[in-house]
Formats: C-alpha cells, structure tokens, sequence
C-alpha cells in the first residue's frame, strides 16, 4: 500500500490548525484530524517534563512524506518536533481513493 499516517504534536491548538489547514490546502493530506488533551511525559535535556500537547493524526501517501516533513518544521515551534510515519498496511478501497483524490494523485 501506499499510504501513511503521519504523527505530530504541537504545544497549542492554534499552531495544530495551522499545520492542519496548510497540509489540507496544500493537498499534503487528504484529512488531519487535531486531538486535543494529550499529555506527553518525556526526557528533554535532562530533565522529566510533562506537557499538554495537541496530536495530529495526517492522513496521506508515502510518496508524500518528505514535503508533509518539510511543512511541519515551516510551521512548528519546537526545536525538535516528533514527525513519525505508519505505514497503512489495508483500508477501506473508497477512503483510500478519496485519499488519492485529495492529495492530487
């Protein structure tokens, strides 16, 4: 399959909404849904910290990644985000084509 679902979080909701709507409009990512409420516990420069992050959950191609990458730290205020890729292993054949429609494929 082709298809990703790509992961980040962002410190606030405003900035979670505007790597949404530049990867949507972009056709980047045919769908971001913004999670709201995670809490994050992790190490940073030694210390323990735990902070309340928005997850985005981008619905797109493989093919994709690198400009999903590139937009992400264009629009994202940490100094190191977390930007993973899971690869969609089956999904329902209509979604999957509204994905390649939205995403100029």
């Amino acid at each position: 399959m082709n298809y990703c679902i790509i992961l980040t979080l962002t410190s606030n909701f405003d900035e979670a909404k505007k790597i949404a709507h530049t990867l949507v409009t972009n056709k980047l990512a045919a769908c971001a849904n913004i999670i709201p409420n995670v809490t994050s516990v992790y190490e940073w420069k030694g210390e323990i910290c735990e902070d309340g992050e928005y997850l985005i959950s981008i619905k797109t191609r493989k093919d994709k990644f690198d400009a999903v990458k590139k937009a992400i730290l264009q629009n994202h205020s940490y100094e190191l985000p977390a930007i993973l890729m899971l690869p969609i292993e089956a999904g329902l054949e209509g979604y999957l084509k509204w994905v390649d429609k939205n995403t100029g494929f």
